[in-house]
């Protein structure tokens, strides 16, 4: 059996864009609708509940759209209102989120022992990572650390440079992280700092593990186990909404996509 019909993906705001690239790499036919909750970001700073009442406002608009497989292409919102989502929308769909993953990918390798964590205030107070980590995994270390000043910094364009680097450096030279052996950039932003943190690595032996690529792969499998994968490359256009547009939203779209791409604003609260 094959679907037609399009992956929605959804994310506190743009970043999440990175995870769509890279679903879209890995599968090409499909066709994707993507929406950020722009008016809402970061949803860093916000509490679980709010969070889980924009997640229900999103998947209800990505349902009405039709889509075959929600993805959760945000580390707070996946932290605050994934296990809420499964529970009300999972006999429906496949909901996929960005930290399952990472988890079974790291808790796959035996030689990994020490493991640091970095995300956003929301992804690292919800204590997601320790908590899987200690179902799947209990005799590995996780440390984990807020770095909220991150996503804001790339988003305004700073990245691998100077201003960057020296963020970077004041969070993950604290001790906390000394004799990790790999990192979990917890945020659809960083892959963007990618080569920053492998520069404030150099000769550490310290892995890295972000988001896009290894999502793609779980979005992949469920697809095809599911019998949802798409024949042939969609004639339609993937489509991309926002909660609130600015000038600004849609050009940083570039930073994300590689181009810019048309928002499309829609209001789902009042």
């Amino acid at each position: 059996m094959r679907d037609d019909r399009p992956i929605g993906i959804f994310d506190s705001g743009i970043g999440g864009l990175t995870v769509a690239n890279a679903i879209l790499q890995r599968l090409p036919k499909e066709r994707i609708i993507y929406f950020g909750d722009t008016a809402h970001l970061p949803y860093g700073d916000k509490s679980a509940k709010a969070i889980r009442h924009y997640a229900d406002g999103i998947t209800n608009f990505l349902l009405s759209h039709d889509c075959k497989a929600i993805v959760i292409a945000c580390n707070s919102a996946t932290s605050a209102a994934y296990a809420h989502l499964l529970r009300r929308y999972g006999d429906r769909l496949p909901i996929l989120n960005v930290i399952d993953p990472i988890v079974e990918e790291v808790s796959a390798r035996p030689d990994l022992h020490t493991i640091g964590v970095i995300g956003t205030k929301a992804t690292i107070r919800a204590g997601m990572f320790p908590r899987k980590f200690r179902q799947a995994r209990p005799d590995l270390t996780v440390r984990s650390q807020a770095t909220p000043l991150l996503a804001p910094m790339i988003e305004e364009g700073f990245f691998n440079n100077k201003i960057s680097r020296a963020v970077l450096d004041s969070y993950l030279s604290k001790p906390l992280f000394k004799g990790i052996q790999g990192l979990i950039m917890a945020c659809t932003h960083y892959p963007l700092i990618r080569p920053d943190i492998e520069a404030l690595y150099a000769g550490k032996n310290v892995e890295l593990f972000d988001t896009p690529g290894v999502v793609a792969r779980a979005v992949a499998r469920s697809l095809e186990q599911h019998g949802l994968l798409r024949p042939r490359r969609s004639a339609l256009p993937h489509a991309f909404y926002v909660s609130d547009f600015t000038d600004s939203f849609e050009r940083t779209t570039r930073i994300f996509w590689g181009e810019k791409v048309h928002l499309e604003e829609v209001q789902l609260w009042e």
